[in-house]
């Protein structure tokens, strides 16, 4: 008889269950370690069913670069999978679905190429990070293409969301910069609660 072997152990944030912790399981010996880091069959059983059509990577060389808060307005928003490839991010989501329980809330996650932790956030979520370290290296699997007249962005100190992030002054984009505040986004996102079989 074959013992089935789980390559993921997967957790809801408790400030916001839509977002998922996932952990990939390691195997590692005398020559370094080999982990799964995406498996449609196994995500479909967790309730992330969605298929990726864009993968990208960014390079920052400084702690304390922040990237962020980004999304893409419907009918091309991205659910989002990342993970850090190398150094280390506080990685963070703020819901923007209107009239959800969590609408305007942050969390935070802290993502490295120590911990090997993978992220989900579906779409209808801002998204950013700020890097803890020199040298990160950061990878993203969405569920949509970049669609640049879609792109928005929302203030990464915005005081209605109140993110507490490891750095007063980071280094930022103009862009990024220059985002509104979340009271004056035009994000399209509407709550619409749904059951998944993830618990």
């Amino acid at each position: 008889m074959t013992k089935k072997i789980m390559a993921f152990t997967y957790k809801r944030l408790p400030e916001i269950p839509d977002l998922v912790v996932i952990e990939p399981r390691m195997f590692a010996d005398e020559r370094g370690w080999f982990a799964e880091t995406y498996k449609k069959s196994e995500f479909e059983k967790f309730g992330i069913p969605e298929i990726f059509l864009q993968a990208s990577q960014s390079f920052s060389f400084k702690r304390g670069t922040l990237r962020g808060l980004h999304f893409q307005n419907d009918p091309h928003a991205q659910g989002k999978l990342v993970r850090c490839l190398s150094g280390e991010v506080l990685d963070v989501v703020v819901d923007i679905r209107r009239g959800s329980p969590t609408y305007g809330k942050w969390a935070g996650v802290q993502l490295s190429a120590k911990n090997q932790k993978l992220f989900w956030l579906p779409p209808g979520f801002a998204h950013g990070f700020c890097t803890l370290t020199d040298n990160a290296e950061f990878e993203y699997m969405m569920t949509n293409e970049w669609a640049p007249a879609h792109e928005r962005g929302i203030r990464w100190n915005d005081p209605d969301i109140g993110i507490k992030w490891p750095t007063e002054s980071p280094i930022l984009s103009k862009k990024d910069a220059e985002a509104p505040l979340l009271k004056d986004s035009d994000c399209n996102f509407i709550y619409s609660p749904h059951s998944s079989p993830l618990e």
